[in-house]
């Protein structure tokens, strides 16, 4: 398979239940409609969404030699996703996360790292990514075994080789967090946190004032994606606010991701920043109509269609 973007990080199965009213007390048993199994984690999210839209895409990450891992990697195949990064082994099972939908509120999780943890800078220097045109890590500071340095490392080679960087991160503690990101946003060209890890890692409250930060330690370009208030983005050469598309919230998990992917797609067409917004917004509203990370993520056509039929407000801040 020929690549357009490499995606490395995070593998999770993720269990589900579909909004359910309330939280059960202790000891209570509340009901939810459905408990559905799907794939998740950045990596595995953002490169089905890519190949939902006809992107060539491969994953690199760890799972462990258990049913889920080979769920993770039969579920890839089965959306067309290049599985050949994917390192199996026993010393870990694979990460799953539970995820609690009450309606009229955010999601809540309950993670285990897993295999995830020993996922290093080597997995990643072992593949092809000079043959793609993005390099896509996601869930950065979930693997504590992806060192800053080796990260960097890679990224500038990447970089070196004239492929795009692309960073997400998943924010287990904000203590130390800076310290891990700055090495590897000086070889980051596109850093794509949300407002709440981006407030926990600057400790400002302020999405424009939290994207100058990251500029300030070296990313290229800062996109910081607030869910309904919309998303900012910050470079050298220009400063924007995105609105949202209108869409029926079900629920967010995924959508974050979403956004990347769609964001990625817009990067790979050579399209400029307000164009990579509306990419962007467009696959991450797509991703909120159902509980899943992946189940409603438009496909190229889907994308086309919605976004000649709404316009996405954006302007220079």
């Amino acid at each position: 398979m020929n690549l357009d973007c490499l995606c490395a990080g995070i593998l999770v199965a993720d269990h589900l239940c579909e909004p359910i009213e309330r939280l059960p007390a202790a000891g209570e048993l509340v009901l939810s409609r459905s408990l559905p199994l799907e794939i998740g984690g950045c990596a595995s999210n953002v490169a089905i969404d890519l190949a939902r839209l006809g992107v060539g895409v491969g994953v690199a990450g760890c799972v462990g030699n258990d049913a889920m891992g080979r769920f993770i990697r039969d579920t890839l195949v089965d959306r067309g996703v290049d599985t050949r990064g994917i390192r199996s082994q026993d010393e870990l099972g694979t990460s799953g996360t539970l995820i609690i939908n009450v309606e009229g509120e955010d999601r809540r999780f309950i993670h285990a790292i897993g295999a995830n943890a020993l996922f290093t800078a080597d997995d990643i220097a072992r593949q092809p990514y000079c043959q793609a045109r993005v390099l896509y890590i996601g869930g950065y500071l979930l693997m504590p075994q992806l060192e800053p340095q080796g990260l960097r490392d890679v990224f500038r080679e990447a970089r070196r080789a004239g492929v795009i960087t692309v960073l997400d991160v998943v924010l287990p503690e904000a203590a130390g967090a800076m310290e891990r990101l700055a090495p590897v946003l000086s070889e980051t060209d596109v850093f794509l946190p949300n407002e709440d890890e981006a407030a926990a890692i600057t400790g400002l409250s302020d999405p424009l004032q939290q994207a100058q930060a990251f500029l300030d330690a070296g990313a290229a370009t800062v996109v910081i994606t607030a869910g309904s208030q919309g998303t900012w983005l910050v470079s050298q050469q220009e400063r924007l606010r995105a609105g949202v598309y209108p869409v029926q919230f079900v629920g967010g998990t995924g959508a974050g991701d979403a956004f990347d992917a769609g964001y990625i797609a817009a990067l790979l067409q050579g399209s400029d920043a307000r164009e990579c917004l509306r990419w962007g917004s467009a696959l991450g509203a797509s991703c909120v109509r159902s509980v899943g990370a992946t189940q409603s993520v438009f496909t190229r056509d889907e994308a086309e269609d919605f976004m000649r039929r709404h316009s996405l407000e954006i302007e220079a801040v």
